[in-house]
């Protein structure tokens, strides 16, 4: 070989190593021998993931996951049991990870581990010693399951040891209380965890998963984003989204049996389609498609005949002695004391951030144009955008004359969506002004929740509230509806949900009746029991049409209470008396997830962490429930692979939210953390392209 061919073969192996490179850096090169053999479309079998290679036509088998869900509604409390199956089409063993959501305020009580005809109940353990138990049966090649709670709403199932063509599947089951609002009960279940922006400017080597100490070293995650110093756990929040024409994932099968107690003047869903089969005192409700793509939240709302409107109630169930109760109390109609219309001074924050692109953007506009029409001229206003940053329409609110409508309007006509989600300079400048004034003050926030920092924003809403009242819009099919419900509630509003522009007029027009008319204000309940315990501590405003709704615990058998409050400085209460029933409802876990709650919520207010880790572990671990500090796990005796078996983990992706756009998720949202990974690429890329161009000078000068 002459000096010259032999510059030249050095030049063509550098150059292949860029091209490499590169493509690593773009998602092009997939080394992924520890998935199995790469196989082509036609050799594929039903029920299998399929992850792209660098070449056409030929792909990688990965853990398939479908999904079973039960919901049976009794009353006012809807039971659910989520199945989950995951089926391993690869060549080795692998551990299945999958992210997924739960209605906000859910008691997650029970998991089951099946593999063939064996079944393993899951054990609420404190989570540092769950995850040492799940690790543990893992190095010795055993079946186990772990159930974590990363938010309120957000879970993160593993299951460790799934061999070679094997299938295993997770049961879960939770709880919750309806919501009912205008006259209609409201079921949602979340089907896709959104994207979350993630802020910080510091990358964090691994996350603390709420085990308080963070003494333990714990799995990172699998999620798109670094962990960083104002999100610890992006990595276990940030779900594996599906790129566009990748093969469908997690197909949804979903049934609802709906025992309502009253008669239904309407039934229906403004998310799916759906096929319903109704008897005399109960519904069969299911999903038209049942093999839907979980790409949206589901939505099944139904409104009780005319004069079966919910009565004020106590009622409640006996468990181990103590006595645990709902109290639901709706509010006098809003026409039977009609409130004089006070001047006010309402602020708009509108998200265009990069995951509103599409069809959340257009509701936001749509909303907020109906809302500018509702205002009156003795009324101020101001309307608030931001991305990446925030920009006001004036600097400071304005009168809401014609002029100043119309220039607003015109405004948020021009407003589009990209950016990152930077919250917190807009609930700055909403909340100027809040410490001073007589004006009632209302801030309506229309975003679609896609954050990671939830923590440091509800502690900001808490400490610079002042005299206004935060409400929040939740915009999109999939909106992060922990961050809404808190953020309302910590800002002492409501949360509505837009799932479609059909529904921006209804839902707005609902909005406003209660912006316009707060129902009852300075509320007590005065308890015959002395030794009650009753959850939300802070009891809320009423608006028109939601009713109050507390969960306690009581010792005495017979009583009840009184509900009192202000409705336009005149007095009002209702007495309730305690109906005990023989129905297993599990309110005690209903109480104990209230409670749990209102304990994680002192944290945000300066309580001590350790003292607050310690009373949640012992309601949750009482009461079988998985919270902040305790896992459901579940463990299989029997080793079914040889000990010291390593086997990958592999992350389930999930399909982004409907209406949501891929590269303006992940191609315009900014993450202020640093991609490290990438930097380190790019860099040997560029010291590649100078030894190269190095060596074909001196291959030129010889």
């Amino acid at each position: 070989m002459t000096q010259g061919s032999g510059a030249r073969a050095r030049t063509r192996w550098l150059l292949r190593f860029v091209i490499l490179f590169w493509l690593a850096a773009h998602g092009k090169a997939k080394a992924l021998p520890d998935l199995g053999p790469p196989v082509k479309t036609d050799q594929v079998r039903s029920g299998s993931l399929l992850v792209k290679t660098d070449k056409t036509g030929v792909f990688l088998p990965a853990p398939a996951l479908e999904t079973d869900v039960a919901i049976r509604v009794t009353g006012i409390v809807a039971r659910t049991r989520v199945r989950q199956r995951f089926a391993n089409a690869a060549g080795d063993c692998v551990e299945g990870v999958y992210v997924f959501p739960l209605p906000e305020g859910s008691a997650v009580d029970h998991m089951r581990l099946r593999i063939g005809d064996r079944v393993i109940d899951g054990q609420i353990r404190e989570r540092e010693e769950a995850k040492k138990l799940y690790e543990q049966a893992k190095s010795e090649g055993k079946k186990a399951s772990l159930l974590e709670q990363e938010r309120p709403n957000i879970f993160t199932a593993s299951v460790a040891s799934i061999g070679a063509n094997e299938e295993v599947e997770i049961e879960i089951e939770y709880q919750e209380t309806l919501r009912f609002d205008a006259g209609k009960f409201h079921l949602r279940f979340p089907m896709v965890v959104a994207p979350r922006y993630t802020p910080g400017g510091t990358v964090l080597a691994s996350a603390d998963t709420g085990g308080g100490s963070g003494a333990l070293a714990v799995n990172p995650g699998m999620g798109w984003a670094p962990n960083t110093d104002r999100v610890p756990d992006a990595s276990r929040i940030t779900t594996t989204v599906l790129r566009p024409g990748e093969t469908r994932v997690n197909p949804i099968r979903l049934r609802v049996e709906l025992l309502p107690g009253v008669k239904l003047r309407k039934l229906e869903s403004v998310t799916h389609a759906l096929r319903v089969d109704a008897a005399e005192a109960s519904y069969a409700v299911s999903l038209a498609d049942q093999t839907l793509a979980a790409d949206r939240d589901f939505k099944l709302q139904w409104e009780p005949d005319l004069g079966a409107r919910p009565q004020p109630a106590l009622f409640g169930e006996t468990r181990d002695g103590q006595i645990y109760a709902l109290l639901v109390v709706m509010p006098p109609d809003a026409t039977s004391v009609p409130a004089a219309r006070l001047p006010r001074e309402t602020i708009f924050i509108i998200d265009t951030s990069g995951s509103m692109y599409g069809t959340s953007i257009d509701q936001a506009r749509r909303a907020l144009l109906f809302a500018l029409d509702r205002l009156a001229p003795e009324d101020r206003f101001n309307v608030i955008e931001f991305n990446s940053i925030m920009k006001r329409l004036y600097t400071e609110s304005r009168r809401s004359l014609p002029d100043s409508v119309a220039e607003a309007k015109a405004w948020v006509g021009k407003l589009q969506a990209g950016g990152g989600t930077e919250m917190l300079p807009a609930l700055a400048a909403a909340f100027e002004g809040a410490e001073s004034g007589s004006d009632v003050r209302q801030v309506v926030f229309m975003t679609d929740g896609g954050v990671g920092n939830e923590e440091e924003l509800f502690g900001y809403i808490r400490k610079h509230l002042g005299r206004s009242r935060l409400f929040t819009v939740g915009i999109g099919s999939a909106p992060n509806s922990h961050f809404m419900t808190k953020a309302a509630e910590f800002g002492r509003g409501t949360f509505t949900y837009v799932g479609s522009v059909s529904e921006v007029q209804e839902k707005m027009g609902g909005l406003f009746r209660k912006l316009e008319n707060p129902v009852l204000t300075d509320l007590r309940i005065d308890w015959d029991d002395a030794t009650v315990e009753a959850w939300p501590a802070k009891i809320p405003d009423l608006y028109a049409g939601e009713p109050l709704v507390i969960a306690a615990r009581l010792s005495n058998p017979k009583g009840g209470a009184t509900v009192a409050g202000q409705r336009s400085g005149e007095s009002w209460s209702e007495r309730v008396t305690l109906a005990l029933s023989t129905d297993e409802r599990g309110t005690d876990r209903l109480w104990a997830r209230r409670k749990i709650g209102s304990l994680m919520d002192r944290i945000g207010e300066g309580a001590d962490r350790e003292k607050v880790k310690r009373d949640v572990i012992e309601v949750a671990v009482a009461h079988h429930l998985v919270s902040d500090f305790t896992s459901l796990v579940a463990v299989d005796l029997t080793p079914t692979l040889a000990r010291g078996t390593v086997c990958t983990p592999k992350a389930v992706p999930v399909h982004l939210p409907a209406g949501w756009d891929y590269g303006h998720v992940f191609g315009e949202i900014p993450q202020t953390a640093t991609p490290g990974p990438l930097y380190i690429l790019i860099g040997a890329a560029c010291a590649a392209v100078a030894i190269g161009l190095r060596t074909l000078a001196s291959g030129a000068r010889s």
